[in-house]
Protein backbone atom coordinates (compact mmCIF):
# COMPACT_ATOMS: atom_id res chain seq x y z
CA UNK A 1 0.00 0.00 0.00
CA UNK A 2 1.51 3.56 -1.05
CA UNK A 3 1.44 6.22 1.65
CA UNK A 4 2.05 8.98 -0.35
CA UNK A 5 -1.61 10.07 -0.19
CA UNK A 6 -1.62 10.82 3.53
CA UNK A 7 -0.93 13.83 5.14
CA UNK A 8 3.11 15.13 5.90
CA UNK A 9 2.59 18.57 7.31
CA UNK A 10 4.27 18.12 10.41
CA UNK A 11 1.54 17.01 12.82
CA UNK A 12 0.60 15.51 16.14
CA UNK A 13 -1.34 12.34 16.10
CA UNK A 14 -4.05 13.75 18.07
CA UNK A 15 -5.12 16.42 15.36
CA UNK A 16 -4.87 13.06 12.83
CA UNK A 17 -8.44 11.65 12.58
CA UNK A 18 -8.93 8.10 11.42
CA UNK A 19 -10.82 8.77 8.33
CA UNK A 20 -7.42 10.83 7.31
CA UNK A 21 -5.00 7.59 7.86
CA UNK A 22 -5.23 4.63 5.20
CA UNK A 23 -7.43 1.96 5.84
CA UNK A 24 -6.14 -1.50 5.55
CA UNK A 25 -7.95 -4.52 4.58
CA UNK A 26 -8.38 -7.30 7.41
CA UNK A 27 -6.69 -10.09 4.97
CA UNK A 28 -3.36 -7.45 3.87
CA UNK A 29 -0.09 -9.22 4.00
CA UNK A 30 3.09 -8.10 3.87
CA UNK A 31 6.30 -6.75 6.28
CA UNK A 32 6.44 -7.73 9.66
CA UNK A 33 7.95 -4.61 11.53
CA UNK A 34 10.90 -3.95 10.02
CA UNK A 35 12.10 -0.20 10.79
CA UNK A 36 15.28 1.23 8.55
CA UNK A 37 15.99 4.50 9.17
CA UNK A 38 18.64 6.33 6.87
CA UNK A 39 20.37 9.21 7.36
CA UNK A 40 17.46 10.92 8.91
CA UNK A 41 18.72 15.03 9.77
CA UNK A 42 16.55 17.97 11.24
CA UNK A 43 15.75 21.43 11.34
CA UNK A 44 13.73 23.52 13.35
CA UNK A 45 13.78 26.96 11.79
CA UNK A 46 11.89 29.96 13.22
CA UNK A 47 12.00 33.54 12.53
CA UNK A 48 14.71 33.68 15.70
CA UNK A 49 16.05 30.24 16.39
CA UNK A 50 17.52 27.34 14.29
CA UNK A 51 17.73 24.14 16.35
CA UNK A 52 19.41 21.46 14.61
CA UNK A 53 17.58 18.67 16.28
CA UNK A 54 18.75 15.18 14.69
CA UNK A 55 22.24 14.70 12.48
CA UNK A 56 22.73 12.07 10.26
CA UNK A 57 20.62 9.30 12.28
CA UNK A 58 21.11 5.73 11.02
CA UNK A 59 19.10 2.55 12.65
CA UNK A 60 17.65 -0.47 12.14
CA UNK A 61 14.83 -1.95 14.48
CA UNK A 62 14.26 -5.59 13.22
CA UNK A 63 10.66 -7.22 12.85
CA UNK A 64 9.49 -7.70 16.68
CA UNK A 65 12.55 -6.10 18.38
CA UNK A 66 12.17 -4.00 21.45
CA UNK A 67 14.39 -1.33 21.53
CA UNK A 68 15.10 2.06 23.82
CA UNK A 69 15.90 5.32 22.78
CA UNK A 70 17.41 6.94 25.55
CA UNK A 71 19.49 10.36 26.31
CA UNK A 72 19.03 13.84 27.80
CA UNK A 73 16.27 16.24 27.18
CA UNK A 74 16.97 17.99 23.77
CA UNK A 75 18.25 14.73 22.22
CA UNK A 76 15.54 14.74 19.58
CA UNK A 77 14.86 10.83 20.97
CA UNK A 78 10.63 12.27 19.94
CA UNK A 79 11.36 14.20 16.91
CA UNK A 80 12.99 10.71 15.40
CA UNK A 81 10.05 8.90 16.73
CA UNK A 82 7.78 11.20 15.20
CA UNK A 83 9.51 10.71 11.74
CA UNK A 84 9.29 7.23 12.26
CA UNK A 85 6.00 7.32 12.84
CA UNK A 86 5.18 9.99 9.78
CA UNK A 87 3.84 12.78 11.74
CA UNK A 88 7.11 14.88 11.11
CA UNK A 89 8.84 15.07 7.89
CA UNK A 90 13.20 14.65 7.84
CA UNK A 91 15.20 17.58 5.95
CA UNK A 92 17.61 15.08 5.04
CA UNK A 93 16.95 10.62 4.41
CA UNK A 94 14.60 8.83 4.78
CA UNK A 95 12.72 6.34 7.21
CA UNK A 96 11.25 3.01 5.20
CA UNK A 97 8.57 0.41 6.93
CA UNK A 98 8.62 -2.68 5.51
CA UNK A 99 10.59 -1.71 2.33
CA UNK A 100 7.87 1.32 1.54
CA UNK A 101 9.38 5.05 2.57
CA UNK A 102 7.05 6.51 4.89
CA UNK A 103 5.61 9.65 3.88
CA UNK A 104 2.81 9.90 6.56
CA UNK A 105 0.76 8.56 9.14
CA UNK A 106 -0.45 4.41 8.75
CA UNK A 107 -1.84 2.30 11.00
CA UNK A 108 0.73 -0.01 10.93
CA UNK A 109 2.49 2.08 12.82
CA UNK A 110 0.96 3.36 16.25
CA UNK A 111 2.25 6.06 18.43
CA UNK A 112 1.37 5.94 22.51
CA UNK A 113 2.02 9.14 24.50
CA UNK A 114 3.41 10.33 27.37
CA UNK A 115 -0.22 11.41 28.16
CA UNK A 116 -3.18 9.11 27.39
CA UNK A 117 -4.87 11.12 24.81
CA UNK A 118 -7.99 9.14 25.45
CA UNK A 119 -11.11 10.84 24.21
CA UNK A 120 -13.78 11.94 27.20
CA UNK A 121 -17.07 11.70 25.86
CA UNK A 122 -15.84 8.25 25.20
CA UNK A 123 -16.33 5.54 27.66
CA UNK A 124 -13.08 3.02 28.03
CA UNK A 125 -14.58 0.77 25.39
CA UNK A 126 -15.64 3.09 23.15
CA UNK A 127 -12.05 4.95 23.01
CA UNK A 128 -10.16 1.64 22.13
CA UNK A 129 -13.59 0.62 19.50
CA UNK A 130 -12.26 4.35 17.69
CA UNK A 131 -9.19 3.27 17.02
CA UNK A 132 -10.50 0.15 14.99
CA UNK A 133 -11.92 2.35 12.23
CA UNK A 134 -8.67 2.01 10.57
CA UNK A 135 -9.46 -1.88 9.80
CA UNK A 136 -11.27 -1.62 6.56
CA UNK A 137 -14.14 -4.98 6.53
CA UNK A 138 -14.94 -4.73 9.86
CA UNK A 139 -18.71 -4.91 11.22
CA UNK A 140 -19.79 -3.14 14.52
CA UNK A 141 -20.06 -6.73 16.68
CA UNK A 142 -16.32 -7.46 15.36
CA UNK A 143 -14.80 -4.38 16.79
CA UNK A 144 -16.67 -4.71 19.91
CA UNK A 145 -14.98 -8.46 20.36
CA UNK A 146 -11.91 -6.80 19.02
CA UNK A 147 -12.01 -4.62 21.52
CA UNK A 148 -13.72 -6.45 24.29
CA UNK A 149 -10.41 -9.01 23.82
CA UNK A 150 -7.45 -5.97 24.12
CA UNK A 151 -9.29 -4.99 27.19
CA UNK A 152 -9.12 -8.55 28.82
CA UNK A 153 -5.63 -8.36 27.56
CA UNK A 154 -4.37 -5.44 29.28
CA UNK A 155 -6.84 -6.19 32.40
CA UNK A 156 -9.40 -3.29 31.97
CA UNK A 157 -12.66 -5.74 31.11
CA UNK A 158 -14.45 -5.11 34.67
CA UNK A 159 -14.23 -1.34 33.52
CA UNK A 160 -15.41 -1.09 30.26
CA UNK A 161 -18.07 1.37 30.41
CA UNK A 162 -16.25 3.79 32.89
CA UNK A 163 -15.77 6.98 31.91
CA UNK A 164 -12.58 8.46 31.07
CA UNK A 165 -12.32 10.70 34.59
CA UNK A 166 -13.21 7.11 36.60
CA UNK A 167 -10.12 5.56 35.64
CA UNK A 168 -6.60 6.18 37.39
CA UNK A 169 -3.44 7.31 35.51
CA UNK A 170 -2.28 3.60 35.18
CA UNK A 171 -5.72 2.71 34.15
CA UNK A 172 -5.81 5.19 31.49
CA UNK A 173 -2.46 4.18 29.79
CA UNK A 174 -3.60 0.32 29.90
CA UNK A 175 -6.76 1.92 28.22
CA UNK A 176 -4.60 3.49 25.44
CA UNK A 177 -2.31 0.67 25.09
CA UNK A 178 -5.05 -1.53 23.96
CA UNK A 179 -6.70 1.01 22.14
CA UNK A 180 -3.19 0.99 20.50
CA UNK A 181 -2.50 -2.53 20.28
CA UNK A 182 -6.65 -3.19 19.07
CA UNK A 183 -5.71 -2.24 15.07
CA UNK A 184 -3.00 -5.06 15.01
CA UNK A 185 -0.03 -2.94 14.26
CA UNK A 186 2.88 -3.82 13.18
CA UNK A 187 5.39 -1.42 14.73
CA UNK A 188 4.39 0.04 18.16
CA UNK A 189 5.95 3.88 18.90
CA UNK A 190 5.95 5.07 22.91
CA UNK A 191 6.88 8.16 23.96
CA UNK A 192 7.31 8.09 27.34
CA UNK A 193 4.54 6.39 28.26
CA UNK A 194 5.11 6.06 32.03
CA UNK A 195 6.80 9.06 32.72
CA UNK A 196 3.96 10.39 34.63
CA UNK A 197 3.39 7.48 36.33
CA UNK A 198 4.17 6.79 39.61
CA UNK A 199 6.93 4.08 40.87
CA UNK A 200 4.29 0.97 41.65
CA UNK A 201 1.97 1.31 38.78
CA UNK A 202 5.09 1.87 36.35
CA UNK A 203 6.34 -1.15 37.83
CA UNK A 204 3.35 -3.09 36.97
CA UNK A 205 3.00 -1.66 33.84
CA UNK A 206 6.71 -3.10 32.87
CA UNK A 207 5.29 -6.33 33.60
CA UNK A 208 1.98 -5.92 31.78
CA UNK A 209 4.30 -4.61 28.56
CA UNK A 210 6.63 -7.38 29.03
CA UNK A 211 3.38 -9.97 28.85
CA UNK A 212 2.22 -8.42 25.72
CA UNK A 213 4.99 -8.17 24.40
CA UNK A 214 5.73 -12.02 24.68
CA UNK A 215 2.28 -12.63 23.49
CA UNK A 216 1.84 -10.38 20.31
CA UNK A 217 5.64 -10.19 18.73
CA UNK A 218 4.94 -6.45 17.68
CA UNK A 219 8.08 -4.33 17.17
CA UNK A 220 8.19 -1.70 19.80
CA UNK A 221 10.47 1.53 19.78
CA UNK A 222 9.98 3.34 23.13
CA UNK A 223 11.47 6.67 24.20
CA UNK A 224 13.04 7.34 27.52
CA UNK A 225 14.98 8.98 30.15
CA UNK A 226 15.06 6.18 32.18
CA UNK A 227 18.51 4.01 32.14
CA UNK A 228 16.34 1.29 33.87
CA UNK A 229 13.32 1.05 32.44
CA UNK A 230 15.16 1.05 28.96
CA UNK A 231 17.22 -2.00 30.82
CA UNK A 232 14.02 -4.00 32.06
CA UNK A 233 12.14 -3.46 28.77
CA UNK A 234 14.52 -3.63 25.62
CA UNK A 235 16.49 -5.31 23.42
CA UNK A 236 18.65 -2.88 22.30
CA UNK A 237 19.10 0.25 23.93
CA UNK A 238 20.30 2.90 21.75
CA UNK A 239 22.45 5.86 23.12
CA UNK A 240 21.56 9.58 22.09
CA UNK A 241 23.68 12.67 22.65
CA UNK A 242 22.98 16.58 22.29
CA UNK A 243 23.23 18.95 20.34
CA UNK A 244 22.58 18.33 17.26
CA UNK A 245 20.69 14.91 18.39
CA UNK A 246 23.56 11.63 16.83
CA UNK A 247 23.78 7.74 18.30
CA UNK A 248 26.69 7.36 19.92
CA UNK A 249 26.40 3.91 21.45
CA UNK A 250 23.69 0.69 21.63
CA UNK A 251 24.11 -1.86 24.53
CA UNK A 252 22.24 -5.24 23.54
CA UNK A 253 20.48 -6.68 26.97
CA UNK A 254 20.46 -10.23 27.16
CA UNK A 255 19.36 -10.75 30.26
CA UNK A 256 16.40 -13.10 31.05
CA UNK A 257 12.46 -12.25 30.77
CA UNK A 258 10.22 -11.36 32.45
CA UNK A 259 13.01 -8.97 34.20
CA UNK A 260 12.44 -6.92 37.53
CA UNK A 261 13.88 -3.52 37.12
CA UNK A 262 14.76 -3.88 41.15
CA UNK A 263 17.25 -6.99 40.39
CA UNK A 264 20.91 -6.20 40.33
CA UNK A 265 21.13 -7.11 36.65
CA UNK A 266 19.38 -4.13 35.52
CA UNK A 267 21.27 -1.91 37.80
CA UNK A 268 24.43 -3.15 36.44
CA UNK A 269 23.45 -2.28 32.91
CA UNK A 270 21.53 0.92 33.93
CA UNK A 271 25.03 1.92 35.62
CA UNK A 272 27.13 1.46 32.44
CA UNK A 273 24.26 3.12 30.46
CA UNK A 274 24.13 5.94 32.73
CA UNK A 275 28.03 6.43 32.62
CA UNK A 276 28.12 6.29 29.29
CA UNK A 277 25.44 9.29 28.61
CA UNK A 278 27.54 11.38 31.07
CA UNK A 279 31.01 10.85 29.38
CA UNK A 280 29.37 12.49 26.18
CA UNK A 281 29.26 15.34 27.77
CA UNK A 282 32.53 15.05 29.60
CA UNK A 283 35.75 14.48 27.97
CA UNK A 284 37.67 12.88 30.71
CA UNK A 285 35.29 10.30 31.61
CA UNK A 286 35.01 9.43 27.30
CA UNK A 287 38.85 9.11 27.52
Amino acid sequence: MSESSVPQADTSLADVHPADMPETDIAEEGGEGDLVVDGISKRFRTGRTDVHALDNIHLHVRPGEFVCLVGPSGCGKSTLLDIIAGLTRPDEGEVKADGQVVAGPHRHRLVMFQESALFPWLNTLGNVMFGLKLVRGLTRRQRLEIARSHLRLVGLEQFARANVHELSGGMRQRAALARALAPDPRVLLMDEPFSALDAMTREQLYGDLQRIREQRRKTIVLVTHNPREAVCLADRVILMSSPPGRIRDEFAISLPRPRDINTAEVAGYASRITMALRSYNDPELEA
